[in-house]
């Protein structure tokens, strides 16, 4: 028997994350999927969560991500990464975990069974329960539905315990309910704030960076925890018209010798750039770009200085971006998230490597234009547009977990829109988790090095003698929030970034 009847009346059991929205949520009885009715008529929004322990785990997700597709679920949002402790069965390897969302027109039982043949395809057998598995894909939320049958049961049955299934889920919400199936989400919950509420009861952001659940971002072969300690990334310009060190690293001997300097004085990251950016650049084509680039990049790869250091390249062509991580860059950084390219997406969502988007508006040339320039409120409108271009590059198959944002010092912005960047890292952070928490936990990259801001406010004409303007702000930067740090001058800046890494760690204790 087959019986539909509203399960939730509007606004029941979700207080203040309900207030303005009108959500009606259904349950769907039924005795056996045999005689079930699959909703079929129209595309459901669904919750998906996923785990893997057993081979190369992050492959396993990626491959189970394009079998869904395949079959007829359109991915349309990313939660972050977690690597965890097993729960239940505890002498296994650790878990991965996240959690994607997406819109089908499968049924729900139909849809179990994709997922199941997922699983099997993949190598799952029936061993033992909460035992490891290459690949297990759950569904949490299907459209506003609740059901009851004997192979199907959502919201899964045990969500509400597992903090390694309630972090990655609500990373695909906003701290905003966005629509009415959010709002019913959240009603199904049974706490008076919704999922939010839940997730304090398990324990919160308290549990993230605890061994038991780490937040991640896979980076070659190293899944990353950017909590641990601030970043710091060494910038070497290949350019002759850089504003801080334009050619003085052209040859591969020079730049060789500055990426040792760079490491021995503590970098953990290098960022190699062959295209200036500053403004009223003149741009030069890809080919070119790669003409400077590649045989710097191939000599840095082999020095044995780089064992466990990280090299990212600077550039807003796909095709740099693609032959840089074919010769073993780790990380595409693109100053125009996107923009300069309509390729770019598509292209590092294939390279699988992680990317960084940074807010600017317009290009090199035209950014400091005075209709670029215009802002109202610069925290709120860097955090809007920025995601934006995330939304866009997550849509374009580039999950959240692989995505780190730069909100674009001197890109666009005048002094003062750069101080209240600074001191509003905290605030971007909210800005964009109104529509999108997995992008709020996003690592913040900042590069503020030399730039002209920091002459103009110190007077400060040469861009060489601004490295303690830059050691300021990088303490701003680091205090309020920012993960990576982009700088010209390592030794300096690491210190001042240990101390904050220090200062930060005390107050920590102290809460």
């Amino acid at each position: 028997m087959n019986i539909f009847n509203l399960l939730l009346p509007t606004r029941r059991g979700v207080g203040a994350v309900m207030k303005g929205c009108r959500a009606t949520c259904y349950s769907f009885f039924h005795s056996s999927p045999e005689t079930t009715v699959e909703v079929q008529s129209q595309e459901q929004e669904v919750v998906i969560a996923m785990g893997s322990n057993v081979g190369d785990r992050l492959c396993n997700f990626n491959e189970a991500l394009q079998l869904m597709k395949k079959l007829g679920v359109n991915i349309t949002r990313h939660g972050c990464l977690y690597e965890t402790e097993p729960a239940y069965v505890t002498n296994q390897p650790r878990f991965l975990n996240s959690a994607v969302r997406g819109v089908t027109k499968l049924g729900p039982h139909e849809l179990l069974g994709v997922l199941k043949k997922i699983e099997k395809d993949m190598g799952r057998t029936n061993g033992i329960r909460y035992g490891p598995r290459p690949i297990d894909l759950d569904i949490l939320f299907y459209g506003r539905f609740s059901i009851h049958s004997d192979t199907l049961t959502v919201p899964h049955e045990r969500i509400w315990e597992r903090p390694f299934v309630v972090a990655p889920l609500l990373d695909l919400l906003g701290s905003s309910v966005e629509s009415d199936t959010v709002a019913c989400w959240h009603s199904l919950s049974q706490q008076h704030n919704g999922l939010f509420e839940t997730w304090e009861k398990l324990g919160g952001e308290s549990l993230i960076g605890k061994e038991g659940m780490k937040r991640v971002l896979p980076i070659g072969n190293l899944l990353w925890d950017w909590s641990l300690k601030t970043s710091v990334m060494g910038i070497l310009n290949l350019t002759p018209d850089s504003f801080s060190d334009g050619g003085k690293f052209q040859s591969v001997e020079a730049a060789v010798s500055q990426v040792r300097l760079m490491i021995s004085e503590g970098a953990d990251m290098i960022d190699i750039g062959a295209q200036s950016t500053r403004p009223m650049a003149t741009k030069i084509s890809a080919e070119k770009e790669l003409e400077r680039l590649i045989p710097v990049l191939e000599a840095v790869l082999t020095m044995p200085e780089m064992e466990g250091k990280l090299v990212s390249v600077d550039t807003f062509y796909s095709k740099v971006a693609s032959e840089a991580v074919g010769k073993g860059a780790h990380i595409v950084n693109d100053v125009s998230a996107g923009q300069l390219d309509p390729d770019m997406y598509k292209v590092v969502a294939g390279l699988k490597v992680p990317y960084v988007a940074m807010h600017m508006r317009g290009d090199p040339s035209t950014m400091q234009n005075e209709e670029n320039l215009q802002y109202d409120d610069v925290c709120k409108q860097v955090a809007s547009e920025l995601y934006s271009k995330v939304r866009d590059a997550e849509l374009s198959g580039i999950p959240a977990w692989r995505i780190i944002i730069d909100p674009g010092l001197g890109f666009s912005k005048k002094a003062e829109h750069n101080l209240d960047i600074l001191l509003g890292l905290p605030a971007i952070r909210r800005h964009i988790a109104m529509k999108s928490l997995a992008a709020s936990h996003a690592p913040i990259l900042i590069g503020p090095s030399r730039k002209r801001f920091l002459g103009e406010i110190c007077n400060r004409p040469s861009a060489d003698e601004r490295d303690p303007a830059t050691i300021a702000s990088i303490t701003a930067g680091v205090l309020g929030g920012a993960n990576i740090v982009r700088v010209h001058n390592i030794r300096d800046n690491l210190d001042a970034v240990k101390l904050c890494d220090s200062m930060l760690t005390r107050r920590k204790s102290l809460a």
